[in-house]
């Protein structure tokens, strides 16, 4: 039998419901940075 009891924190923040809106959020800053850091990488390369 499944239980519907939520996974709170200490604090009663709501867990899965952190973990679903973060999943809707879009990128995270360090992904950014990575896209940016690869973007400029490759236009910084001489073309042949």
């Amino acid at each position: 039998m499944k239980t519907n009891e939520k996974k709170l924190t200490v604090v009663g923040t709501d867990i899965e419901e952190v973990k679903r809106l973060n999943n809707q959020s879009g990128l995270s800053y360090n992904q950014v940075k990575q896209l940016l850091a690869e973007k400029y990488a490759n236009k910084s390369q001489p073309s042949e």
